[in-house]
């Protein structure tokens, strides 16, 4: 409320403050203490950080000490491990007279290197920075040495183990490079530092490098051999990219130590052996040469952790030199900072008691203003001091009004008269919209909220729950059936003929459909009961608390009534029916995916039994989900167990019959069963989720398999490359991770990509997205794509034009009729796929006059029994290396 202007004059009236400027002195001496605790505590840090950056650059320094010592004796234990592995030093192609008489040398360096990397943990351990790291590193050496020393571990377990201790004390060395740069040190220091951990980052690669040459040399078989390899390029990468980095040293005098060293003889040599040795060229390397590259890897090791302590002595330097500038920054703030309190201390004797009081007052009412506490001020002192009194509370008052409100608003009350009131003066109407304005954002998000969470949990096309809200619905039916001892139903509904109507009418005609059959599904069920659609033509339905299974199944048959009634689409009507999975779960003890997954094998029992009809889970079905189980189960086995291997078919050239290519089939040897058929096990896969890994071994296998033909068997100058065909199922398409399995396939093969085709049935191209965008994107990274068994599906021959194809796979049904209908419908395929520029591969080819009849259509390519089975690996490589000779029959 406002208040009179006599009162307001009242309150200004008071001494002036003029008399009391002679106080003002105090302003200079509060400065200068708040100035020089300030600045002494700013220099106190800046030494604090100086001494801590110092600690942690030496334990930087022995940190690496201690790692070059570990890695320093790999080498001879390494060595020790071979002398007592005749084995591997045979492998090797090592003397044992040389291994004898290296001995007593690999002893003495083992000593050496133990007497580095324990003296170098013993000091970082008397430090403040990285002693639990060193205690830690201290512990698993001494572990590690009473372990080789008792033969209790093999060369590769030997190998890796001291290859962890050195990759811990590389990551105690980070977190003291951290600690180093975390006190604010200068640019000049932190670039320092990095160059330190540059360096270091460098001679852990290269001390990795001849182990894991070792190791590559002493494989044998094939998955071993891939393995080293791979850790070989690794390491390879690691090193090569390590050196890209000693590029960017901050340090001119540590860069010229560098381009030395890598210019030196023995990082040369080391480099090219150890580039040949990736690449595979060095499996049988002379005696000599390995013994001159264990000696130079061992020089290297030397010269590389000489140039660490080169970088380490650069930080230590910069380090000092912070210190003592901070230290003297420090010793001139004190001392600035006592001259001038002195100074300033016969101007605060002079102060007055009474203005002060008042300035305190103010200020300490002011403070709890700030703070959030709205007081009631109270005038008094001078009269500018009153002024200022008087504005305060008049400023109060305005913010207890902006209290008010944003007490309203946060409580929920946004339809309070408060809200409406305009606040007084121009400030008083921006603050006056900003309240609207965010009353108005709250009541957005609120609605916002609901309709995002409606959103994530309901289809949008039928307003119904969707899959993930079905679940969660389950699964609380399920804990409340548990409680209460009552039995819980799930109804899985699979529309029948719903695919024909989209066929006939269109997709917009099928969503109709949908959305007029879960308005009768919603009508027929009772009130508690929910209606959820899980996708495409599929519902459930989930009913609670249940009486009787054959309540269930009046209820069912309720549904497939209801549902079967015409469904008027435009001027027609659609005819659908239904098929009517039913599955109850008694006490609540079944997982909600449990009764997902019985009810799903009830309604395809359903379908199989004619349509139109509902079906319960029975201990029969319980077998049947079991044994699929169970099949499941070993095809996941199977797969980790190497139980699976590949076929290839060769795909000819139908004019010249000379090989193009093969088709890649997986084939199951199960353990006990023998050879399982694919339509046995692949159906299974898909429904389960363990295509994505079939798929995935196929690739590999495959794409490994064509490089290894193609090294070893270069092709012919001026004829086409072969190729290789893999199959992907309609699930792994959808799947977001699809390119990135087939990325990784060509990456760790080394094939090209265009050597790659990915076969894929028309049905995915058409009926999936997700699938659809992804074979648009592997199509991009220079991938084939073929459709197969085309003609079997409802893909229509114009649509090929906007397909992501190349290639188009006549089905063998097609081929091997003799229908004149049939034969045309070749021809026309044929045609039409040259017009929009795909190659055309007929399957199937089993006569030698389906052959011809293709040759005279101008067929591109074919593969079938009359050309040649599918054949292992080794048999269809051999067709490589008959340079000219075309595939034999099978």
């Amino acid at each position: 409320m406002r208040t009179s202007p006599d009162v307001d004059r009242r309150r200004r009236r008071g001494v002036p403050l003029w008399r009391y400027l002679a106080a003002l002195v105090l302003l200079p001496l509060v400065g200068v203490v708040v100035l020089t605790v300030a600045a002494a505590q700013a220099r106190s840090a800046e030494v604090a950080g100086a001494e801590r950056a110092e600690q942690a650059v030496r334990a930087l320094a022995l940190l690496d000490a201690a790692r070059s010592g570990v890695e320093q004796e790999m080498i001879p234990a390494l060595i020790l491990s071979l002398i007592d592995d005749p084995a591997a030093a045979a492998a090797l192609g090592l003397p044992t007279f040389f291994l004898r008489g290296q001995e007593q040398a690999a002893l003495d360096e083992a000593a050496r290197a133990r007497a580095i990397t324990d003296r170098a943990l013993d000091r970082v351990a008397e430090g403040p920075v990285g002693a639990e790291a060193a205690a830690h590193a201290a512990e698993d050496v001494a572990r590690l040495r009473r372990a080789y020393e008792g033969g209790q571990l093999d060369i590769e377990t030997l190998h890796l183990r001291f290859l962890g201790v050195s990759k811990d004390l590389m990551a105690a060395q980070a977190d003291a490079a951290a600690t180093a740069t975390s006190a604010g040190v200068p640019g000049a220091t932190l670039r320092a530092v990095r160059d330190v951990q540059t360096v270091a980052k460098l001679a852990q690669t290269a001390a990795r490098q001849m182990p894991l040459f070792l190791g590559s040399l002493l494989v044998d078989g094939q998955e071993q051999m891939i393995g080293t390899r791979t850790a070989v390029e690794t390491s390879w990468m690691d090193y090569r990219d390590a050196q890209r980095r000693m590029e960017g040293l901050s340090g001119q005098p540590l860069r010229e130590a560098w381009q030395q060293v890598r210019a030196s003889d023995v990082v040369a040599d080391l480099d090219g052996l150890f580039a040949r040795g990736r690449a595979g060229e060095v499996r049988d390397l002379a005696f000599s040469d390995l013994v001159a590259a264990l000696f130079q890897s061992q020089e290297r090791g030397t010269v590389l952790a000489g140039l660490v302590g080169t970088a380490v002595e650069e930080v230590q330097l910069l380090v000092e030199a912070d210190r003592e500038r901070a230290e003297d920054r420090l010793q001139a703030v004190l001392v600035m900072g006592a001259g001038l309190l002195a100074g300033s201390v016969l101007g605060v004797a002079l102060l007055g008691r009474s203005v002060t009081r008042a300035l305190r007052l103010l200020a300490g009412q002011a403070t709890e203003v700030s703070q959030g506490s709205l007081v009631e001020v109270e005038v008094a002192g001078p009269r500018e001091v009153r002024t200022v009194s008087a504005a305060l509370g008049s400023a109060v008052a305005g913010l207890r009004r902006i209290q008010d409100q944003a007490q309203a608003v946060a409580r929920g009350d946004l339809d309070d008269a408060l809200l409406d009131e305009p606040l007084p003066g121009p400030l008083g109407e921006v603050v006056h919209a900003s309240v609207k304005a965010i009353v108005t954002s709250v009541r957005q998000r609120e609605e916002l909220q609901f309709a995002l969470a409606h959103q994530a949990t309901h289809d949008p096309l039928t307003e119904l729950p969707n899959r993930a809200q079905a679940v969660t619905l389950v699964t609380s039916a399920l804990h409340r059936g548990r409680r209460s001892g009552e039995m819980t139903g799930l109804l899985y509904v699979d529309l029948d003929g719903f695919k024909a109507v989209n066929d006939a009418h269109g997709h917009a005609a099928g969503d109709q459909v949908l959305r007029e059959v879960a308005a009768r599904l919603r009508a027929a069920v009772r009130p508690g009961d929910v209606v959820c659609r899980l996708g495409g033509d599929e519902f459930v339905v989930l009913v609670e608390p249940v009486h009787a299974e054959h309540d269930l199944l009046d209820l069912a048959g309720r549904l497939i009534a209801s549902i079967s009634r015409p469904v008027p689409v435009g001027t027609a009507t659609a005819g659908i029916g239904a098929s009517i999975g039913v599955a109850v779960s008694r006490d609540g003890g079944t997982d909600a995916d449990v009764l997902f997954a019985e009810a799903d094998t009830a309604a395809s029992r359903a379908k199989a039994h004619g349509r139109g009809r509902a079906e319960i889970f029975d201990e029969t079905l319980r077998l049947q989900l079991a044994r699929q189980a169970e099949l499941e189960a070993a095809i996941s086995r199977g797969l980790a167990g190497g139980e699976m291997h590949l076929l290839y078919q060769p795909v000819v050239d139908v004019a010249s019959e000379r090989l193009t290519g093969y088709e890649a089939l997986v084939r199951w040897e199960r353990p006990g069963v023998g050879l399982v058929p694919p339509d046995r096990f692949i159906p299974v896969a898909e429904r389960s989720g363990l295509i994505g890994d079939v798929d995935r071994f196929v690739l590999g296998e495959a794409t490994r398999q064509l490089a290894e033909w193609l090294a070893t068997a270069p092709g012919t100058p001026g004829r086409p490359e072969p190729t290789v065909a893999v199959n992907i199922s309609g699930r792994h398409l959808a799947d977001r991770r699809v390119v990135a399995d087939v990325a990784e396939a060509l990456a760790a093969s080394g094939l090209p990509a265009r050597l790659l085709v990915l076969e894929v049935t028309e049905t995915v191209l058409v009926d999936d997205p997700a699938a659809y965008d992804h074979l648009t994107e592997l199509r991009g990274m220079g991938v084939g794509i073929a459709i197969d068994d085309f003609g079997t599906g409802y893909t229509s021959i114009g649509q090929l034009r906007s397909m992501p194809v190349d290639t188009l796979k006549i089905d063998r049904s097609f081929v091997a009729s003799a229908e004149p209908a049939h034969l045309e419908l070749v021809t026309l395929m044929i045609r039409a796929a040259h017009t929009f520029g795909l190659t055309v591969v007929a399957e199937g080819v089993e006569e030698p006059a389906q052959l011809a009849r293709l040759r005279a259509e101008a067929c591109d390519r074919a593969q079938g029994y009359l050309l040649s089975r599918p054949l292992p690996a080794a048999q269809a490589g051999a067709l490589l290396r008959r340079d000219g000779v075309t595939a034999p029959a099978g």
